[in-house]
């Protein structure tokens, strides 16, 4: 074989790799993995939200029969951990050298370890175990962390206050005056809780090379590596960790759960030892989405043009950074919307406090300014009088246009052609410039209301502001006369998504050889060099890249008659610059996906329930190497959005969790999913991408929520500005402005 690509494999809906096993339960998923002499491990956590541990008394747990170990925080060797700092202990309590280990910080703070010979053993021993609390003063909401006196959860973080992002753009002085209309409004988003299928669950143990081995469903394999040889003081070749099958992740597997204390257990006890968290354990025990509170201020002229732009932007962390700070520095850039504005003023503060942490989840801050910056853009169509889709034309970004932070979008920009075809597949006709939305045709039953919301917005692919960026890929050439395997390696995490398959796709188009040629290996330390995570909506760019990149010098040495050909190549894309800690300006990213979305929904004003009908969602993929993969990421962002938008309501008092169950946490069934979803994908390319594609997985999920805000408001004349928009709240803004019964 010549080597040329003769398969044209990319832009094909192949079926998934790993649908079979799925569908037919064959799958193996961490928790169905088991070791002869195994041992059952459960986690004793905090029961305060804030208080330093001045004794624990293990002796009684120690005693019980079939206990084989407790652990405290003075076995852990180097008792700290954190994706962007360290700044949270392994384990909790006294005998560690790690300053400030000996508090606890929130609920959700690991104490001790217990390994038994059974689960159920290892269960009873954990009501055995005996803590001496001094309590300290605890701070629930962010606004009153960030007051001065307020108690301090972080040694030596001022008034709670992780980061703090600002924008300064032009003269907002001459911003408000050129403003013929001003509007402000004040929106707060709530937690939501990652729900994937499979709680946490790992098998850690020694592999036949004496490594430190942990079994999990993750993210980042390779980071899981860093952090378990971190806190265990072991060089990093010392340690391994192999995902199986993963069931869900959505951000929420990108910190710690079971990783380091499966590997400290494994590797004093030296055999295998087993976890498995509950769904409860999993709702009180892994990180949420922030909850963020923005209050903005948007100026106008009357012809439509957007002058000035002020927004101050506060994110709850909890008791630990985890990828708060990251988060926030999205929402932060996000804030003003996909739009060009000369005027802009924006702070946004990361704030600790005595809750659950928050971190990654689908979109990564980007929903909640989209929330915000797509309410006042409704509002500003509402005041102006101006359609929709045509005030938003006159202000988005478009190929040359500065962000907020002063620099040019990178090539590619294809909002509004994205915003056009939303509007064009939905209710919205074009005559000339006019944009003509169709009249909406109302229930026949007086209780109920329908109405109709666009929003659109736009996100990076890739790592930002600085933080490094790349990925590696090898691809060996294996055959006589022509290539009969290829073989390649590729950490990239398998989450659901269907990378797995698209890695696959990609390295046959790019090798030239019919799909079934093709072998991946990926998911184990020991096979693979690092991908970087599952998350940023970049894994099909980055790990694309690296395997075109890879493909091309093996195919070289095949050329050259090496046989088999084998070569690896890490792709690392454009540079990306931190925020200026004055005035914001930076290049934040690399590449951007762009999505707009119409709904339908219909609101029953007797007892708020928002149903929606009908969403239609236009998103430039730049290419879709499997387009029903592509499908199948629209549609289930748009059920994880809607949930979240109008039922998801996690209940937080003084930092504990008050409904950690699916029967009282309310996720979306078949019945709540719309009656239509309708994807439609564009393929504008991406100038960097491989075979032009952009990331994609998170950007139907942003505009939904404002755009069923702004539906309800097109249907009750009714803001809505706090999420989730469940009942109870739409019940009394309906009843506030005298709609509805009683």
């Amino acid at each position: 074989m010549s080597g040329k690509p003769t398969c044209f494999v990319v832009g094909q809906s192949v079926r998934r790799i790993d649908a079979l096993g799925k569908v037919t339960g064959e799958a193996v998923y961490p928790a169905d993995i088991d070791m002869d002499g195994q041992l059952w491990m459960k986690i004793k956590y905090s029961d305060r939200p804030h208080a330093r541990i001045r004794a624990i008394d293990t002796s009684a747990a120690e005693a019980l029969p079939g206990v084989v170990r407790v652990f405290t925080a003075a076995d852990v060797p180097v008792n700290e951990y954190g994706l962007v700092t360290k700044d949270q202990p392994v384990l909790c309590g006294i005998g560690s050298a790690k300053p400030g280990a000996d508090i606890v910080r929130c609920y959700m703070d690991n104490v001790a370890l217990v390994v038994a010979e059974t689960e159920a053993v290892a269960a009873e021993a954990l009501k055995l175990i005996r803590i001496d609390y001094e309590d300290l003063p605890p701070i629930f909401d962010p606004e009153e962390a960030m007051r001065a006196g307020a108690p301090e959860i972080q040694a030596g973080i001022a008034n709670n206050i992780i980061s703090h992002y600002r924008i300064r753009k032009g003269d907002m002085a001459a911003g408000w005056a050129e403003a013929e209309v001003v509007i402000e409004g004040e929106f707060s988003t709530g937690y939501q809780e990652h729900a994937y299928l499979q709680p946490e669950a790992g098998l850690g143990y020694i592999d036949e090379e004496g490594r430190v081995t942990v079994i999990v469903a993750g993210q980042w394999t390779h980071e899981d590596q860093y952090l378990i040889a971190h806190a265990l003081a072991l060089p990093e070749d010392r340690v391994r960790v192999i995902y199986p099958a993963i069931g869900g992740a959505f951000g929420g597997r990108e910190d710690m759960s079971v990783q380091i204390v499966l590997a400290l257990a494994a590797y004093h006890l030296r055999r295998p030892v087993k976890i498995q968290w509950s769904r409860e354990e999993s709702i009180l025990s892994h990180h949420k989405r922030h909850p963020i509170r923005i209050r903005a201020k948007w100026g106008a002229r009357r012809d439509g043009k957007i002058t000035a732009i002020e927004a101050r932007v506060v994110g709850d962390a909890g008791a630990y950074n985890y990828t708060s700070t990251k988060v926030l520095a999205n929402t932060n850039l996000m804030v003003t919307g996909p739009y060009e504005v000369e005027h802009i003023h924006i702070d946004t503060y990361t704030v600790l406090t005595n809750n659950i942490p928050t971190g990654a989840f689908r979109g990564f801050g980007a929903p909640q300014a989209c929330f915000a910056a797509e309410g006042m853009m409704n509002r500003l169509s509402e005041a102006l009088g101006i359609d929709p889709i045509t005030l938003r034309l006159r202000n988005v970004i478009q190929e040359g246009s500065c962000l907020s932070v002063g620099t040019p979008l990178p090539p590619g920009v294809s909002m509004p052609q994205v915003i056009e075809r939303c509007a064009e597949e939905s209710y919205w006709s074009k005559t000339g410039e006019t944009w003509t939305r169709q009249p909406t045709q109302q229930p026949s039953q007086p209780h109920l209301r329908r109405g109709i919301g666009f929003a659109c917005g736009f996100k990076n692919v890739g790592y930002s502001f600085g933080f490094p960026e790349q990925s590696w890929a090898t691809i060996e050439l294996h055959g006589g006369p022509e290539i009969e395997q290829v073989i390649v390696r590729q950490a990239g995490a398998e989450v659901g998504q269907g990378a797995h398959t698209v890695f696959v796709q990609m390295a046959a188009e790019a090798v030239g050889v019919p799909l079934e040629k093709v072998r991946l290996i990926g998911h184990d330390t020991a096979e693979t060099l690092t991908s970087g995570s599952a998350s940023a909506s970049r894994l099909t760019f980055m790990a694309g890249n690296a395997i075109r990149g890879a493909a091309a010098r093996a195919l070289e040495q095949w050329k050259a008659e090496e046989r088999p050909a084998k070569a690896t190549f890490q792709y690392r894309p454009p540079p990306t610059t931190p925020y200026d800690p004055m005035t914001g300006k930076s290049e934040p990213n690399f590449a951007y996906g762009y999505v707009a979305e119409a709904v339908e929904v219909e609101i029953d004003i007797e007892t708020g329930l928002i149903r929606v009908l009908r969403v239609v969602c236009a998103d430039d993929v730049g290419r879709a190497v499997n387009p029903q993969l592509v499908q199948g990421q629209i549609e289930g962002a748009v059920v994880q959005a809607l949930g979240y938008a109008v039922m998801e309501h996690l209940i937080s008092e003084n930092g504990r969790i008050r409904n950690p169950y699916l029967s009282t946490y309310l996720i979306p069934t078949v019945l709540d999913v719309p009656l239509e979803v309708k994807s439609v994908i564009l393929e504008y390319s991406d100038p960097i991408g491989p075979w032009g594609a952009r990331g994609m997985a998170e950007m139907p999920y942003l505009p939904l929520a404002p755009a069923i805000a702004a539906a309800v408001h097109d249907a009750v004349g009714v803001w809505i500005d706090d999420l989730p928009m469940i009942p109870d709240r739409v019940v009394a803004a309906l009843r506030a402005r005298g709609i509805g019964a009683d």
